[in-house]
């Protein structure tokens, strides 16, 4: 019976789980044994015949999940119950050379490279979907005329598609930050107790050399019985700064379906509850899902931070919380990037509430324009401000009557050509080109032959 609701299917998607399931895990320590023997025997360290067996025998068909545990129960330690299994399984000529010249770290750090390796993967491709759908509604509502709120006030006109073309550009850069990380985590370390390749000599950087190319991984540069930590606090603080990321989308949109707003909807199934009590409420809940899940990322990157000092060649100080860290950072990670996904793939907008909520200040979000109106007309910047200022302040008429009961409006300004800079589709700026932009390097950087995703405007 799951303890933690991560542990249920309520959290994380079966593919991510099984990367850090226990099986996985054997698996992974198993796949950096086989890759020692085979260089090891390759540079003449243990004999050929040796090297072959035990990498024939370092699988999980051989050593199970079941045998390790029983080992564990008996000597209290993590992976010395697989090595222990593993000598066990392998022919008597074999025996000496398992685990030869290696340190428990050398197998814990390197599979767990191996894990991040292929999470990322399917982050990268969480990501990749996400990005596109947000880049598509950018094009979309492009044409959108909306208001722009700062302060959770009516600031100016936004074009309601710009809200989506921020949000796949900082996308993208988490795109760069991720090619970035794991050119520098995905290492592999088999340089033994405290990183001299003391017992296997000048060969141990070529083992260690060839191990990470049979892994698909890089070989440390330098190291201690451990990799340094900052690494793993990179991939901890990569999942809260995405995890940031979707935390921005969700509140934005948990605050646009405010009843009082009203600008868009998340998906809502039909028998779907929204509230126990109120039959009538659609609650944000996928959103706020998100946003919970990324408070909860980003204080791991605090427990990670403090995994890197650890004394001097190695101490265990990190071990446990390491074994909580980087899995619940990669599956909420995960989940939160699917639930996101399911909430722009169905996220209703409606454009009748954006539209009038342009003119619920009665004209006064264009205010801005009318000050530039005043400025081409010689009007000193802080004598206009203040003109507009205390137009603003005569609420019982519309805005445009209000400007125009201003003495100096009135002398200088005509209805009409105040009007004119009061149409919200001549206040869009430069919006149409900012999002063609960030659509041309979604294009650039994401698209692949036979794409769906549809040509810019």
């Amino acid at each position: 019976m799951p303890v933690l609701p991560i542990d249920s299917e309520r959290y994380g998607s079966k593919e991510m789980k099984e990367i850090f399931e226990e099986s996985s895990r054997v698996k992974y320590i198993l796949a950096v044994e086989a890759a020692v023997a085979e260089a090891q025997a390759e540079l003449g360290i243990i004999p050929a015949d040796a090297g072959r067996e035990i990498a024939s025998k370092a699988n999980i068909s051989y050593v199970t999940l079941e045998k390790c545990k029983e080992v564990e129960k008996k000597i209290g330690h993590e992976p010395a119950n697989i090595v222990e299994v593993l000598v066990d399984v392998c022919e008597e000529h074999a025996k000496p050379w398992v685990h030869y010249g290696l340190t428990s770290n050398d197998l814990l750090d390197t599979a767990t490279s191996l894990q991040i390796r292929d999470a990322m993967k399917i982050i990268e491709s969480r990501m990749r979907e996400l990005t596109i759908l947000l880049a598509e509604m950018a094009q979309q509502y492009a044409d959108l005329p909306a208001v722009g709120r700062t302060h959770g006030q009516h600031a100016s006109i936004i074009s309601f598609g710009l809200k989506f073309a921020v949000w796949t550009s900082e996308m993208l850069r988490h795109f760069d930050r991720l090619n970035q990380i794991l050119e520098r985590v995905l290492v592999c370390k088999t340089l033994g107790v405290v990183g001299t390749g003391s017992v296997m000599g000048e060969k141990a950087l070529e083992v260690q050399r060839r191990v990470a190319e049979k892994l698909a991984l890089k070989p440390i540069d330098a190291a201690t019985q451990v990799v340094p930590r900052e690494l793993h606090a990179e991939v901890v603080f990569f999942a809260a700064i995405l995890a940031s990321t979707l935390d921005r989308i969700a509140t934005e949109i948990r605050n646009l379906q405010r009843t009082e707003i009203g600008e868009v909807e998340e998906p809502f199934r039909p028998g779907q509850v929204g509230s126990s009590a109120v039959p009538v409420k659609r609650n944000p809940i996928r959103s706020e899902k998100v946003s919970s899940i990324a408070r909860l990322l980003r204080p791991l990157v605090q427990v990670a931070l403090d995994n890197i000092p650890l004394w001097h060649e190695r101490d265990l100080s990190n071990s446990a919380n390491e074994r909580f860290i980087i899995p619940m950072s990669l599956i909420l990670l995960d989940e939160a990037l699917r639930t996101m996904t399911e909430v722009i793939k169905g996220l209703k907008v409606n454009e009748k509430a954006i539209i009038a909520n342009i003119q619920k200040t009665g004209g006064r979000i264009f205010s801005e324009f009318i000050l530039d109106l005043l400025l081409k007309r010689g009007f000193p910047r802080i004598g206009a401000y203040r003109i507009v200022q205390k137009a603003s302040e005569i609420t019982d008429v519309p805005f445009i009557d209000a400007l125009l009961q201003i003495p100096e409006v009135a002398r200088t300004l005509s209805r009409e050509e105040i009007e004119s800079v009061m149409r919200p589709d001549a206040c869009l700026g430069a919006s149409k080109l900012i999002i063609t932009q960030v659509v041309d390097e979604v294009k650039r950087k994401l698209s692949t032959p036979g794409s769906s995703f549809p040509q810019t405007a």
